[in-house]
């Protein structure tokens, strides 16, 4: 059981998502004394070894448990004050041998997994609750879109005082997001890179597809915080090649400027106006103070 600060939890797939999406928001919340737990499903074991740095033969023996090490590591950076796993295996890409594991995200029985989510809602007792929204910006990875799947119901019979007692007593979250990388945000990262001179990493896929930022709710500022996103993803020595011109290619001081918000669409719960929010938090911190 928490105690009776405001709380967000957040759902995520495998370890280095936290740190991809929403880091900055995470941060600032914790740095507001906000209690912040993150719910990672899977250990990230299908995970390609992206840092030339990291791939010898000790840590693709023990990948598991190198991941959850980064996990951890990364998770102190952003300010996360309890990680949570669910225990499942890593699904790996869409149409892979490994989608069919017995243990893995993926092949998980449906309520099995969504109450698994409903104890840890109703033991952790959030407001707000984050994840990835239906179209998953593309990325129809098996492990993203469970994770989907699987929060609303969750969020459902958590507040159904029939559903479960066993799991601990019922609980209401108040809003739902979900997490966005925006149309605004990506061009002018894209146009930043070709100002300097430099090959942008945004090619025509990025731009085929049809800009959501007309759903977009929300944009929390993270101005302060862009650092601790960077610190948070090189935690991540497996997946984050430092050098990686996705991730590092332009300077911190351009990116604290360029588009300092976390984009997030609400899902449930109600947006105060005027929109776009800035704050997850809107109309829910006078009902739970902040100490």
């Amino acid at each position: 059981m928490t105690d009776d600060r405001l709380c967000i939890l957040t759902v995520h797939a495998h370890p280095d998502d936290e740190a991809s999406k929403g880091a900055g928001t995470i941060a600032r919340y914790h740095a507001e004394g906000i209690r912040t737990v993150l719910v990672c499903c899977t250990g990230g074991e299908e995970g390609d070894i992206l840092n030339p740095a990291m791939d010898r033969p000790e840590v693709r023996d023990n990948l598991s448990d190198v991941r959850r090490a980064e996990l951890d590591a990364a998770a102190a950076v952003i300010g996360y004050d309890e990680v949570v796993m669910m225990g499942y295996r890593d699904s790996g890409m869409a149409e892979t041998e490994t989608n069919t594991h017995p243990d893995c995200f993926a092949m998980a029985p449906f309520d099995e997994a969504v109450d698994l989510l409903v104890a840890q809602l109703r033991a952790e007792r959030p407001q707000v609750v984050v994840t990835y929204p239906d179209d998953h910006g593309g990325y129809r990875h098996p492990d993203h879109v469970r994770v989907h799947e699987i929060t609303a119901p969750a969020v459902e019979r958590a507040a159904d005082p029939t559903h479960r007692p066993d799991l601990g007593e019922p609980w209401q979250v108040a809003k739902v997001y979900w997490s966005m990388w925006s149309r605004a945000r990506i061009e002018a990262r894209h146009q930043a890179f070709l100002d300097r001179g430099l090959e942008s990493p945004y090619d025509e896929r990025w731009f085929s597809r049809p800009s959501q930022d007309h759903l977009v709710t929300t944009q929390v500022p993270i101005h302060d915080y862009t650092h601790i996103r960077r610190e948070g993803l090189l935690a991540h020595a497996t997946q984050i090649d430092p050098e990686s011109t996705f991730w590092f290619g332009l300077p911190l001081e351009v990116e604290r400027e360029l588009h300092p918000y976390d984009d997030y669409q609400i899902a449930s719960g109600e947006a105060v106006e005027p929109l776009p929010e800035d704050d997850l938090f809107a109309g829910l911190r006078t009902a739970t103070p902040v100490r």
